[in-house]
């Protein structure tokens, strides 16, 4: 091939290249002017996934799905829930169901959606009973997308876990970290990993406790088939039995969403969902008010050690408990400490922050409320903040609190209350938030509320803002409840905005 051929395909190949991209000199660099800034677009398509809700045949359990109206959202789409094709013979196998509202009804065979929705801004509910009901994966395109919430809640009246057990679908990832698990008699741990892709996905899992790692070779290199869903026992992946673990769930190929499921014979249980990301700084909000005893564990997967100050961001503002003013985190091991009725019977989220050195960490907090045979068990994670926007489903005009938190600075807050998901105008209230503090709201309620309805979460103004919600609901003398904490609901995604650059085609 001759010279001039060559370069008359650089220069063909170069033509095409400006068409396609953007180019991103500088001013100095090409004479362009700079790029503007990214503008905030509504994603076109959101997954999540919901594990299997329980192996208690006694179980009842309501799905609710939501999409926030978001302002340049596509005209047309879809959202559905459907079972996971491959079950493990642990979780129950095929679908099932008595039948959902606000959308078509619950599976009665695994290729049915258990529900999809007809709107956005009004949820769509599905409900399943018994041990059969399994994983599931879903899928939102266009204007469904933006912002896609499915809150999976289970009642169990009696039994190992029984109460309130509730989780926020996620999408998958590559690795999670779970402080506060546990493999101690008494109590029955399992992770739920579930595979969205069409090929198997391979998971390690690693334990931590309080001496460091525990040899686990049971749980290296799983296997956890293309569109399937496997609960993995925890106590089955090593003999030792400690009260309080760090669970890291690494990938090695393919991704899954992963939850654990954390069940109790005296306390009942709930579902522990991933913590935040390690940092320096960590924000567990929205410790109820009444809760008899609160237990952080924490973890720092680093070499160092971390030292961290404890602090409650009250109504009044940050205090320190009396006898936990700091926590030395060695590396590598889980640390716990008993911060017992830490809220003293006020709002209250926990905040933890360097001494001096920041290491990262991550952490999550067992709450309990009652006492003597009447306890029953949450967990709070440590979260991100709220962001642009955060949305919780699933709500009801009793039992529902908001708890919101500013631990840096004074902020302002929209709280929108949806439809109902039988009926109900949406309503909004704008709340102020003092520096450091935490303020539970007895949430806003649609006008003419029928069914359940969803709520949305969008800083106006100030510092960072954390959020989390609790259902709670009083079975049998038991103050069953459970709490989700309100990260960012992703319901945007940054694109740079191009231009063509046509003097690229001088260098």
């Amino acid at each position: 091939m001759n010279r001039t051929t060559l370069s008359l395909i650089a220069g063909t190949t170069a033509l095409a290249a400006v068409t396609a991209f953007a180019a991103f000199d500088s001013p100095s660099a090409s004479g362009a002017a700079a790029p503007r800034a990214a503008a905030q677009l509504p994603v076109e398509r959101t997954s999540l996934l919901c594990p299997a809700p329980s192996m208690s045949d006694i179980a009842d359990t309501a799905y609710t799905s939501f999409t926030p109206v978001s302002k340049g959202a596509a005209s047309s789409g879809k959202a559905q829930l459907q079972a996971a094709a491959g079950q493990s013979d642990e979780t129950g196998g095929k679908a099932g169901g008595k039948g959902s509202k606000g959308g078509k009804g619950a599976a009665s065979k695994a290729d049915e959606p258990v529900l999809a929705p007809k709107a956005p801004g009004t949820p769509a509910t599905g409900e399943t009973s018994g041990a059969e009901a399994p994983a599931l994966i879903g899928t939102a395109d266009g204007r469904f997308a933006p912002g896609w919430t499915v809150q999976e809640t289970t009642e169990v009246a009696a039994g190992t876990g029984r109460g309130l057990l509730g989780v926020n679908c996620t999408g998958a990832d590559t690795e999670f970290w779970f402080p506060g698990a546990s493999t101690a008699a008494g109590r029955t741990d399992y992770v739920h990993l579930t595979n969205p892709d069409d090929s198997a996905a391979v998971v390690d899992i690693e334990l931590y406790g309080k001496d460091g790692a525990i040899k686990s070779p049971l749980g290296e290199n799983l296997s956890v088939d293309a569109h399937a869903s496997e609960p993995i026992l925890l106590s089955t992946l090593t003999e030792e039995r400690q009260a309080d673990l760090t669970v890291h769930v690494s990938v090695r190929s393919g991704r899954v969403g992963a939850a654990v499921q954390a069940l109790d014979d005296k306390v009942g249980g709930d579902w522990l969902a991933a913590a935040a990301d390690p940092a320096g700084s960590l924000v567990l909000p929205g410790i109820p008010k009444d809760a008899t005893d609160v237990r952080l564990t924490a973890f720092t997967p680093g070499d160092d050690d971390a030292d961290l100050k404890i602090r409650l961001a009250s109504p009044a503002g940050l205090i320190t408990p009396a006898g936990n003013e700091t926590l030395h985190v060695k590396s590598g091991m889980s640390t716990t400490v008993d911060l017992g009725d830490v809220t003293r019977g006020e709002a209250g989220s926990l905040v933890l922050t360097p001494t001096d050195q920041t290491v990262p960490v991550v952490a999550a907090l067992q709450v309990i409320r009652g006492k003597g045979d009447k306890k029953e068990t949450a967990f709070i994670p440590a979260t991100a903040a709220v962001g642009t926007r955060a949305t919780s489903a699933d709500n009801s005009a009793k039992g529902t609190t908001l708890a919101l938190t500013a631990p840096t600075g004074t902020a302002t807050v929209k709280v929108t209350a949806s439809a109902g998901s039988e009926g109900g105008t949406p309503v909004t209230k704008t709340y102020t938030l003092k520096s450091g503090t935490t303020q539970n709201i007895d949430a806003p309620a649609p006008a003419g509320l029928k069914g359940t309805y969803a709520l949305t979460v969008e800083p106006v103004s100030g510092a960072p803002v954390y959020a989390s919600r609790t259902l709670a609901a009083t079975e049998g003398g038991i103050p069953a409840f459970t709490v989700q904490p309100l990260p960012n609901d992703h319901g945007t995604v940054s694109v740079p905005r191009t231009e063509q650059d046509l003097s690229v085609l001088q260098n």
